[in-house]
């Protein structure tokens, strides 16, 4: 009997289980699969930051939620149409994310009274009543898996590997994807075990097969290609995105690309991704600690490369001596902050936007630096280019912003052309009359950039203060008074690169939302619901945070309220409040997770209607 096929506009799925269970592969996978489908896609990889937290507790789940749509979207979506439950963690732990009438697959052959206790769990909920409210599908992933296998050489501990593979090919099924791009990573991945090819490959058709024998499984669902911008797309991760960029704008300018960097998560895959591209003049250096990347990457951009160091906030503590040196000896430096939760060692897989403030002020004296942030993955691409860009032109340290929620996401990415990215373009001194090592563009204020080693050139610089224009030690007073408005003005002017400020909806009305970041997803939906309601809302979102938009001010006066949402409790507010004097309202969330739709939505229908 042939089953139903019902069309729908989007579905929002999440994997769930153990570490060790692999739904961060088979997520992945999905993903691709419905990317090569024709689908818009969101990502969030949930991880444990537990390394080797114990199989079926709490803090070991892992997970990974996966919007698709034919329509454009800009979250992973707030609740899961299908969630594929490994154990009874992984329910109880994501069973609130789950839509009322929403699809429960379950591994009933995980849901003994071991497991059961260690999630916490006095009863069975596959047979209390507690799952009433949905569409619950018990399956013996753990066995079926098994009986799969029996005709290869694969013990059962190896064979129970395999059933993340089963479950993807479940899932496939429910959302008729096709499966040839997984045969294919799965040959890649494996390709020197033949046996867990066969195994794994195995797995994945007779899920599917499952869901097509079983009569558990009516209706499978159909989700039509979206519309895109004609041009070549890849699905992009945030940090790779990021590495991509860089590696742009490396060979756009001509300049050999130096990435000195100390593993910490979320920023370590820029590094292990620029790692592979040696063959287009990438140094990549891991470096014994944070100061000495950060060092390696300084004395890179003084023998004339693109240097560039990434980390993420406690990284960022301990190289905030350094970028004040960069900030001295005015040098082009990419700074990357991947952002996670904190204080201290915090919560490092989770996400916030805590670092604003510290990017601003943390380091001694008056230390301005331009600071720009990515609003998405695929964003990541442009912005940390334009953060090279203004590293050359203005001889600067620039900081790149981004954080957990984006770096690890995924989404469509247009490859751009070459033609289309902005020119950068790099001028070393060579002419030593005259020269100076602190002598100014009349535009920009950047002082020249002469190689180490060029005859009639020499110089030294250092992090003590500099006499304007020779660059000479100084202790004056006056003079030191006058290179640090110097430094500021430089940043300043920064401003007169900046592009007009997008709005969008209308110029000028009752609300407007100010974002920046990882928060684009949420505020964009929320702000385009209320619009579709007839509600007097826009939406600007800052990609420039230092210095802000020239055109800024003019914007803000434009509407009564403005609302302002941060993973953070008000850094962005109490700039804005400071520099443009205007009462807007903050809506703050650290709990490590990212906001919803609704949640920005209800805040904007508190304001609108007064009651804020």
């Amino acid at each position: 009997m042939r089953k139903d096929v019902q069309s729908i506009e989007s579905a929002t799925l999440l994997f769930a289980g153990d570490s060790g269970d692999g739904s961060q592969t088979i997520g992945t996978q999905m993903t691709e699969a419905s990317a090569i489908a024709g689908n818009d896609v969101a990502t969030l990889p949930d991880y444990p930051a537990e390394i080797r937290a114990p199989a079926g507790s709490l803090a070991g789940v892992s997970g990974f939620q996966l919007h698709f749509s034919s329509e454009t979207i800009h979250t992973p979506g707030d609740t899961c149409d299908v969630l594929v439950a490994m154990n009874p963690a992984a329910l109880r732990v994501n069973l609130d994310k789950l839509k009322p009438n929403g699809i429960l697959i379950v591994n009933t052959d995980n849901f003994a009274a071991r497991n059961l206790k260690l999630a916490g769990y006095t009863d069975n909920p596959l047979e209390d009543g507690s799952l009433v409210k949905y569409q619950v599908f018990p399956v013996p992933l753990t066995r079926l898996t098994r009986d799969s296998l029996k005709g290869t050489s694969l013990a059962h501990r190896e064979a129970d590997r395999c059933k993340n593979f089963f479950a993807l090919g479940m899932v496939c099924w429910l959302y008729n994807r096709q499966m040839d791009n997984t045969v294919k990573f799965i040959r890649e991945k494996y390709r020197k075990k033949p046996q867990y090819v066969e195994a794994n490959t195995i797995a994945l058709k007779a899920g599917n097969v499952y869901c097509e024998a079983t009569e558990q499984f009516a209706t499978s669902y159909e989700v039509k290609p979206a519309h895109f911008e004609p041009g070549t797309y890849r699905n992009i991760e945030g940090n790779m995105a990021a590495a991509f960029g860089l590696i742009a704008a490396s060979q756009r300018s001509g300049l050999p690309l130096v990435y000195g960097s100390y593993p910490i998560t979320p920023a370590s895959s820029i590094l292990h991704e620029l790692a592979k591209y040696k063959n287009f003049g990438v140094i990549t250096m891991q470096m014994e600690d944070e100061i000495a990347a950060i060092g390696a990457a300084i004395g890179a951009a003084f023998s004339g490369a693109l240097g560039a160091t990434g980390s993420s906030g406690p990284g960022l503590a301990l190289k905030s001596e350094s970028i004040n040196l960069a900030v001295m000896a005015e040098l082009p430096l990419v700074i990357c902050n991947i952002q996670r939760s904190g204080p201290s060692t915090g919560m490092p897989t989770k996400t916030e936007q805590t670092d604003l403030l510290q990017m601003f002020y943390g380091r001694n004296g008056e230390s301005p630096v331009p600071i720009i942030a990515a609003s998405r993955p695929a964003d990541c691409f442009e912005t940390i280019y334009e953060a090279a860009r203004i590293a050359v032109k203005y001889m600067t340290p620039v900081i790149f912003m981004s954080e957990l929620y984006i770096a690890f996401g995924a989404e469509p990415w247009r490859i751009p052309e070459v033609s289309e990215l902005p020119s950068i373009k790099v001028h070393y001194e060579t002419t030593a009359d005259g020269f100076q090592p602190y002598m100014r563009d009349e535009k920009t204020l950047a002082r020249p950039w002469a190689i180490p080693g060029t005859p009639g050139l020499e110089h030294r610089i250092g992090g003590l203060e500099k006499a304007d224009i020779s660059g000479n030690v100084s202790y004056d007073p006056e003079n030191h008074e006058q290179m640090s408005l110097l430094r500021a003005e430089k940043v300043a002017r920064i401003a007169d690169d900046i592009p007009p400020t997008e709005i969008f909806g209308e110029p000028e009305g009752e609300l407007l939302v100010l974002a920046w970041g990882g928060t684009y997803g949420a505020v964009r939906t929320a702000v385009e619901h209320k619009l579709a309601e007839g509600a007097s809302v826009s939406h600007v979102h800052l990609r420039y945070l230092n210095p802000l938009p020239s055109d800024l001010g003019g914007i803000l006066k434009q509407f009564d309220k403005v609302l302002i949402p941060e993973l953070n409790f008000g850094q962005l507010l109490k700039l804005i409040r400071a520099d443009f004097l205007i009462d807007a309202v903050g809506l703050n969330k650290v709990q490590g997770l990212p906001f919803y739709v609704f949640e920005v939505e209800s805040k904007i229908h508190e304001l609108l209607r007064g009651d804020a």
